[in-house]
């Protein structure tokens, strides 16, 4: 069976979680200006939409040790960030260039 085209390129999910409890959490780490920079970042390279790129809030995505994070599919590729520069860094490279950022990777084994 042949599988049909992905209708984006590129799908990538910002955890945004929350937790009110003070467990780490994603949202307390600047998810949210990250998601923010990333949708602009995307939207003025003209790489959103059909057949480019999607950028979607998630809940949690159960990796927040290396929180924060976000995941691009359909690689499935993990990163962390800590500032702008390497949500530019991502968009730039990954989602415009098809690199994986190696230096922003989440290692494998690092779950909540």
């Amino acid at each position: 069976m042949t599988q049909a085209p992905s209708y984006y390129k590129h799908h990538i999910f910002f955890c945004l979680n929350q937790r009110a409890n003070g467990e780490s959490c994603c949202a307390a780490q600047g998810a949210q200006d990250a998601f923010d920079r990333c949708k602009s970042q995307v939207k003025a390279a003209g790489l959103a939409g059909p057949g480019g790129v999607r950028v979607n809030k998630a809940g949690c995505l159960d990796r927040c040790a290396a929180g924060p994070v976000a995941v691009v599919y359909p690689e499935g590729v993990w990163y962390s960030f800590v500032d702008a520069s390497d949500v530019d860094e991502i968009v730039e490279r990954h989602l415009k260039q098809g690199e994986i950022v190696e230096r922003l990777l989440v290692p494998a084994h690092v779950g909540r």
